[in-house]
């Protein structure tokens, strides 16, 4: 994934959850290529969830990012969270006439509609059926993945480290190519974006907790959960003909501070 040359004309496009993790870097992506972003976010006075802010922040769009997102791993506040700001998100687009809205969504969401992923379908459903063109750009889980599961996954002060497979991609990777796909005209759903080695999610758990300094014992453990479990059987790994980029999880590892 090589740089894009910068535009001869300048767009303006908005990103819905523009200081997230890889929302920031489409925000970064689209100013390096010459485009004027529009962050949609509670702090630039935008709620996808009410719709509150939108017209008067989509009046001279050209196209949006959506990358805004819920963390819950309850697949009925998934769903709630992403009917809601979709529909919202949609309908101010119609009425400002904008003419592309990309979609970042997860690769494997129709073989494991399970938990937070269910919110994400239907998300997908909703974009499918607009009348505003669209692209819906699957990616794998970022390289960030490891350091949610190292958090989240605990029984009391013990780190467990859930087994699984994932072909990790960098979030700036993602923002990068987004980037070029909201500046260019709607292609429906496209290849899946991945990064360039499988991984085992417990591996990824384990080398993230040694190169931030812990040191205890994180033992490896089939974790309950219908995506969990689909996970492990490799649902959730890119089809043929999926993009991919260069970055390694080690290589993005050997970044972090």
């Amino acid at each position: 994934m090589t740089a894009s040359p910068r535009p001869e004309e300048p767009l303006t496009i908005a990103v819905a959850g523009g200081t997230g993790v890889v929302g920031s870097h489409v925000v970064a992506a689209l100013e390096a290529d010459g485009h004027r972003p529009v962050i949609l976010a509670r702090s630039t006075g935008v709620d996808l969830t009410t719709g509150a802010g939108l017209d008067a922040a989509l009046d001279g769009v050209d196209a949006i990012v959506d990358t805004a997102n819920v963390t819950t791993l309850s697949a009925a506040t998934s769903v709630r969270y992403f009917e809601a700001a979709t529909a919202n998100l949609l309908a101010a687009a119609e009425r400002a006439g904008v003419g592309h809205v990309v979609v970042m969504s997860i690769v494997g969401i129709d073989r494991m509609p399970h938990d937070y992923l269910a919110g994400k379908l239907a998300q997908e459903r909703a974009v499918e059926r607009s009348s505003v063109p669209w692209t819906i750009q699957r990616a794998t889980q970022f390289h960030e993945f490891a350091a949610q599961l190292f958090e989240r996954a605990k029984v009391g002060p013990l780190h467990l480290a859930p087994r699984g497979l994932s072909q990790p991609v960098a979030a700036r990777e993602v923002g990068a190519h987004v980037a070029r796909l909201a500046a260019g005209p709607p292609r429906g759903r496209v290849a899946d974006l991945a990064g360039p080695r499988e991984e085992r999610l417990d591996e990824m758990v384990k080398a993230y907790a040694r190169r931030t300094g812990h040191r205890g014992w994180i033992p490896s453990v089939n974790l309950p959960g219908a995506q969990l479990k689909a996970m492990r059987a490799g649902l959730g790994l890119p089809g043929p003909g999926a993009t991919l980029g260069t970055q390694t999880f080690a290589e993005w590892l050997d970044e972090l501070d």
